[in-house]
Protein backbone atom coordinates (compact mmCIF):
# COMPACT_ATOMS: atom_id res chain seq x y z
CA UNK A 1 0.00 0.00 0.00
CA UNK A 2 2.82 2.60 0.80
CA UNK A 3 4.03 2.34 -2.48
CA UNK A 4 0.67 2.75 -4.19
CA UNK A 5 0.59 5.57 -2.20
CA UNK A 6 3.61 7.07 -3.14
CA UNK A 7 2.78 6.30 -6.53
CA UNK A 8 1.82 10.40 -7.41
CA UNK A 9 4.86 11.62 -5.96
CA UNK A 10 7.32 10.32 -8.24
CA UNK A 11 9.95 9.20 -5.69
CA UNK A 12 13.42 8.53 -7.21
CA UNK A 13 13.05 5.31 -5.53
CA UNK A 14 11.41 3.75 -2.37
CA UNK A 15 14.79 1.66 -0.38
CA UNK A 16 14.76 -1.54 1.24
CA UNK A 17 10.87 -1.70 1.29
CA UNK A 18 11.55 -5.01 2.83
CA UNK A 19 14.77 -6.58 4.23
CA UNK A 20 16.87 -7.67 1.19
CA UNK A 21 17.21 -11.46 2.15
CA UNK A 22 13.67 -11.60 1.88
CA UNK A 23 13.32 -11.71 -2.07
CA UNK A 24 9.88 -13.18 -2.52
CA UNK A 25 8.61 -9.62 -0.91
CA UNK A 26 9.96 -7.85 -3.59
CA UNK A 27 8.02 -9.38 -6.02
CA UNK A 28 4.76 -8.90 -4.09
CA UNK A 29 5.66 -5.22 -3.84
CA UNK A 30 6.33 -4.79 -7.66
CA UNK A 31 2.74 -6.34 -8.15
CA UNK A 32 1.50 -3.35 -6.12
CA UNK A 33 3.54 -0.64 -7.52
CA UNK A 34 5.20 1.42 -10.11
CA UNK A 35 7.48 3.23 -7.36
CA UNK A 36 10.58 1.91 -8.37
CA UNK A 37 12.53 0.14 -5.83
CA UNK A 38 16.03 -0.14 -4.39
CA UNK A 39 18.24 -2.55 -2.46
CA UNK A 40 21.78 -4.03 -2.07
CA UNK A 41 23.43 -2.08 0.54
CA UNK A 42 23.90 -5.15 2.12
CA UNK A 43 24.33 -7.91 -0.42
CA UNK A 44 28.19 -9.62 -0.91
CA UNK A 45 27.61 -10.71 -4.43
CA UNK A 46 25.97 -10.38 -7.56
CA UNK A 47 24.11 -13.94 -6.88
CA UNK A 48 22.33 -11.79 -3.46
CA UNK A 49 20.79 -9.83 -6.35
CA UNK A 50 20.44 -12.41 -9.36
CA UNK A 51 16.93 -13.28 -9.06
CA UNK A 52 15.94 -9.30 -8.04
CA UNK A 53 17.69 -8.44 -11.10
CA UNK A 54 16.42 -11.50 -13.05
CA UNK A 55 12.81 -10.70 -12.32
CA UNK A 56 13.31 -6.99 -12.68
CA UNK A 57 11.39 -6.49 -8.64
CA UNK A 58 14.02 -3.78 -8.15
CA UNK A 59 14.75 -1.06 -10.25
CA UNK A 60 18.30 0.05 -8.66
CA UNK A 61 21.01 -2.14 -7.13
CA UNK A 62 22.72 0.02 -4.18
CA UNK A 63 25.05 -2.51 -3.83
CA UNK A 64 28.92 -1.02 -2.59
CA UNK A 65 31.89 -2.26 -4.33
CA UNK A 66 34.12 -2.76 -0.61
CA UNK A 67 31.53 -5.21 0.09
CA UNK A 68 30.04 -6.73 -3.32
CA UNK A 69 33.52 -7.98 -4.44
CA UNK A 70 35.65 -5.37 -5.48
CA UNK A 71 35.10 -3.41 -8.96
CA UNK A 72 35.24 -6.65 -11.62
CA UNK A 73 32.48 -8.12 -9.27
CA UNK A 74 30.61 -4.94 -9.36
CA UNK A 75 30.92 -4.54 -12.86
CA UNK A 76 29.23 -8.15 -13.60
CA UNK A 77 26.74 -7.47 -11.55
CA UNK A 78 26.15 -4.08 -13.37
CA UNK A 79 26.48 -5.95 -16.58
CA UNK A 80 23.89 -8.45 -15.99
CA UNK A 81 21.45 -5.54 -14.17
CA UNK A 82 21.81 -3.74 -17.37
CA UNK A 83 20.35 -6.63 -19.50
CA UNK A 84 16.83 -5.75 -17.36
CA UNK A 85 17.14 -1.98 -17.51
CA UNK A 86 18.19 -2.29 -13.65
CA UNK A 87 20.26 0.77 -12.75
CA UNK A 88 22.61 1.74 -10.29
CA UNK A 89 22.45 4.23 -7.04
CA UNK A 90 25.59 2.73 -5.34
CA UNK A 91 25.87 3.17 -1.55
CA UNK A 92 27.83 5.91 -0.57
CA UNK A 93 27.40 6.81 3.16
CA UNK A 94 29.83 8.13 6.08
CA UNK A 95 30.38 4.43 6.70
CA UNK A 96 32.28 3.88 3.60
CA UNK A 97 35.70 5.75 3.02
CA UNK A 98 36.11 8.08 0.45
CA UNK A 99 38.74 5.65 -1.54
CA UNK A 100 35.44 4.09 -1.66
CA UNK A 101 33.29 6.85 -2.49
CA UNK A 102 36.14 7.34 -5.35
CA UNK A 103 35.80 4.11 -6.83
CA UNK A 104 32.29 4.29 -7.19
CA UNK A 105 32.13 7.44 -8.49
CA UNK A 106 34.66 6.56 -10.81
CA UNK A 107 32.49 3.45 -11.78
CA UNK A 108 29.01 5.29 -12.30
CA UNK A 109 30.75 7.12 -14.96
CA UNK A 110 32.74 4.06 -16.65
CA UNK A 111 29.04 2.03 -17.32
CA UNK A 112 26.29 2.30 -19.00
CA UNK A 113 23.75 1.76 -16.95
CA UNK A 114 24.57 4.08 -14.13
CA UNK A 115 22.14 5.77 -12.31
CA UNK A 116 22.81 7.76 -9.43
CA UNK A 117 25.78 8.62 -6.90
CA UNK A 118 24.52 8.51 -3.31
CA UNK A 119 26.80 10.95 -1.31
CA UNK A 120 27.11 11.83 2.45
CA UNK A 121 30.09 14.31 3.30
CA UNK A 122 32.71 12.91 5.57
CA UNK A 123 33.84 14.66 8.19
CA UNK A 124 36.44 17.48 7.65
CA UNK A 125 39.06 15.30 9.73
CA UNK A 126 38.40 12.67 6.99
CA UNK A 127 38.61 14.50 4.45
CA UNK A 128 41.94 15.26 5.74
CA UNK A 129 42.82 12.25 6.63
CA UNK A 130 41.93 10.73 2.85
CA UNK A 131 42.62 14.49 0.64
CA UNK A 132 40.43 13.38 -2.21
CA UNK A 133 40.13 14.70 -6.07
CA UNK A 134 36.77 14.41 -6.10
CA UNK A 135 34.49 17.18 -5.32
CA UNK A 136 30.75 17.29 -5.09
CA UNK A 137 28.97 21.19 -6.15
CA UNK A 138 25.28 21.82 -7.03
CA UNK A 139 24.45 18.57 -6.34
CA UNK A 140 26.72 16.73 -9.22
CA UNK A 141 30.08 14.74 -8.10
CA UNK A 142 32.95 15.23 -10.48
CA UNK A 143 36.27 12.79 -10.25
CA UNK A 144 39.01 15.38 -10.30
CA UNK A 145 41.79 14.75 -12.54
CA UNK A 146 44.31 13.47 -10.20
CA UNK A 147 45.75 9.88 -11.28
CA UNK A 148 44.02 6.84 -9.80
CA UNK A 149 41.11 7.16 -8.15
CA UNK A 150 42.55 10.51 -7.06
CA UNK A 151 42.65 9.68 -2.98
CA UNK A 152 46.05 10.05 -1.22
CA UNK A 153 46.51 9.17 2.75
CA UNK A 154 48.27 11.36 5.00
CA UNK A 155 49.61 8.71 7.03
CA UNK A 156 51.30 11.58 9.83
CA UNK A 157 48.15 12.91 10.23
CA UNK A 158 46.22 9.42 10.76
CA UNK A 159 48.76 7.93 12.92
CA UNK A 160 47.28 10.77 15.47
CA UNK A 161 44.07 8.64 15.37
CA UNK A 162 45.08 5.58 16.12
CA UNK A 163 42.35 2.87 15.33
CA UNK A 164 39.26 2.35 17.82
CA UNK A 165 37.10 -0.66 17.11
CA UNK A 166 33.17 -0.16 16.97
CA UNK A 167 30.18 -1.85 16.30
CA UNK A 168 26.73 -1.38 15.40
CA UNK A 169 24.30 -0.98 17.72
CA UNK A 170 22.19 -4.36 18.61
CA UNK A 171 18.62 -3.75 18.46
CA UNK A 172 16.23 -5.71 20.58
CA UNK A 173 12.54 -5.74 21.03
CA UNK A 174 10.72 -4.44 24.55
CA UNK A 175 10.86 -7.97 25.53
CA UNK A 176 14.78 -8.94 24.98
CA UNK A 177 14.53 -10.31 21.52
CA UNK A 178 17.03 -9.64 18.60
CA UNK A 179 15.77 -7.80 15.60
CA UNK A 180 17.34 -6.19 12.87
CA UNK A 181 18.32 -2.49 12.62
Amino acid sequence: RLGKALEPYHLYWMEDPTPAENQDAFRLIREHTVTPIATGEVFNSFWDAHDLIRNQWIDYLRMTIVHGGGITALKKAADFAAVYQVRTGFHGATDLSPVTMAAALHFGLAIHNFGIQEHMPHTKLTDEVFPHAYTFNAGYMHPGDAPGLGVEIDEALAAKYPYQRAYLPIARKLDGTLTDW
